[in-house]
């Protein structure tokens, strides 16, 4: 293949979304890990698999950062995972010093790359990111945004017992408990949910959404989702790679946009080979704001303790 993506972190997240690549032909794939033999162990098993999915990009494991030059896209997936009862921003000091380490690692072979952060907590990991690669913050973006309308199409899908393709959904903001779910841009084949559901229907699927991932995590108890993260940051890579323009949801710098400014935020981007190629600012209601600055204030708030 003539692209290559990287990918840090050979947990259950890293490894599903390095598998999704090959399988779609998208790059090939170096998967990294500092534990010896994990990321050689599953990269083996996944090219494997090659022969029966019919897929010809290749994968290799490593624990050597040397094997990742020249990367078109550097996917971050490395850090602790929550556990029951943890918030996203328990995870902030444990997962900075992680971010750190990888960022500096990894963009001594790639300079040119563009990075996807996958760590949480999500948009404060990224703002670290992109401070600690000095890359321009069009190269560093967060994947959050499409998990979360992912997860809030699907329940509107569940409500309405209607094909989930059907629906599209916009969530912004932070990625955690401050995220803002956005019902007037959400539509069931171009029909507003809110001529489909009642409001205290669309109230409990906006929670639902905002709880997303600890729902999960405390049904598995020992984890976190992974099936659905993996998706959602391969929709990114290949509209990166395939200079597809999509517009989708991710986490970005914003300087200006929403009134907010030197913070990364969940809001629609059009994704390009260049990354972020623009960054599109709908037209707000004054409470549609409000909850989206407050959002941005707790990511805010989070990156000013690492005092980056």
């Amino acid at each position: 293949m003539d692209k290559k993506v990287t990918v840090i972190g050979a947990g259950n997240v890293g490894t599903t979304a390095a598998q999704r690549i090959v399988e779609k032909n998208l790059a090939d794939v170096v998967l990294i890990d500092v534990v010896e033999g994990m990321p050689q162990g599953k990269a083996l098993d996944i090219i494997e698999s090659a022969p029966v999915e019919g897929f010809s990009a290749s994968i290799i494991g490593t624990n050597n950062y040397e094997d990742t030059a020249g990367s078109d896209i550097i996917v971050i997936t490395a850090g602790l995972a929550r556990k029951p009862g943890m918030t996203r921003e328990d995870l902030l000091n444990k997962n900075a010093e992680i971010i750190k380490g990888v960022v500096q690692n990894s963009i001594k072979y790639s300079k040119d790359a563009i990075i996807i952060v996958v760590t949480n907590p999500l948009d404060i990991m990224t703002q670290l990111a992109q401070k600690v690669s000095g890359f321009p913050s069009h190269r560093v973006i967060g994947m959050a945004g499409i998990l979360d309308s992912a997860r809030y199409r699907y329940f509107i899908a569940e409500a309405l017992n209607t094909s989930p393709s059907q629906v599209q959904a916009m969530v912004l903001g932070g990625h955690g408990d401050s995220m803002v779910p956005m019902p007037r841009f959400s539509t069931v084949n171009g029909i507003p949910i809110s001529e489909l559901l009642p409001a205290d229907k669309i109230e409990a699927i906006n929670n639902r959404t905002r709880n997303g991932g600890a729902e999960i995590v405390a049904l598995l108890k020992t984890g976190s989702a992974y099936y659905a993260p993996s998706a959602s940051t391969v929709e990114m890579v290949q509209s990166i790679l395939l200079n597809e323009n999509k517009i989708l949801p991710c986490s970005v710098l914003l300087n200006g946009q929403y009134q907010l400014n030197n913070v990364y935020c969940g809001v629609p981007v059009r994704l390009s080979a260049k990354g972020v190629e623009s960054i599109i600012e709908l037209d707000l209601t004054k409470d549609e704001l409000s909850a989206l600055k407050a959002s941005a204030a707790i990511v805010a708030e989070n990156v000013a303790q690492l005092k980056i």
